[in-house]
């Protein structure tokens, strides 16, 4: 059984499967393996035909039991805009769980809310500080290379999955609300697949809620 994910960066395709199995072993849905993302362009994942192709094309992979949509608001409400999303999804997934998850502004906000936990890796400054308001800026991108040694550039390709790796999740869960749709999106695949969920979001990510 297989989560199958669509994405939108070149990043997303090796760092999303790392996210979704850290997540797994934190539900202990350990029969539950992540499929290789499906990549598309943004306004193909927020136009309906195109949209519904490629959930037709997910429903296709081997062993699809669950279908996770995640891409970048960018400048866009989260919530109005993947709402729509999810209903034409939804509609075309039928029976199969889908959820849609916007990182709102981008991805990499994440990782702004608990740069502490990244010092020292892939070019992460020893002294870096968090973002404040990590789903604030535009241009996390931006905000990142500015917490990592002078002339090093942030690189999705690279840098995005070993960050993933690492990053503190239970910070991220306190200090970011599109990673809590994600964590929760994350409970629902895995509960519509079959699999029973216990204490999740973990307990302990809900005491430190800030």
């Amino acid at each position: 059984m297989r989560i199958q994910p669509i994405v939108e960066g070149h990043g997303e395709v090796e760092a999303v499967p790392v996210l979704l199995r850290r997540l797994r072993d934190g539900v202990g849905a350990f029969g539950l393996d992540v499929g290789k993302p499906i990549r598309k362009r943004r306004w193909e994942l927020v136009q309906e035909d195109s949209l519904r192709k490629t959930v037709r094309l997910a429903l296709l992979q081997p062993d699809c039991c669950a279908i996770l949509i995640l891409f970048d608001s960018d400048d866009d409400c989260p919530k109005e805009l993947a709402a729509v999303v999810e209903g034409w999804a939804r509609e075309e997934a039928r029976e199969t769980p889908c959820e849609v998850v916007m990182a709102h502004r981008e991805y990499e906000a994440w990782f702004l809310a608990t740069i502490e936990s990244l010092r020292g890796k892939n070019g992460i400054l020893l002294d870096a500080i968090s973002h404040p308001e990590p789903e604030t800026p535009r241009g996390a991108k931006e905000a990142l290379e500015e917490r990592m040694h002078p002339g090093s550039s942030y690189s999705e390709a690279a840098d995005q999955a070993p960050l993933t790796a690492a990053f503190d999740m239970a910070i991220t869960f306190a200090r970011c609300r599109s990673f809590r749709r994600m964590t929760n999106a994350f409970g629902a695949l895995v509960s519509g697949a079959g699999f029973q969920l216990a204490n999740w979001p973990p307990q302990d990510w809900l005491r430190g809620r800030v």
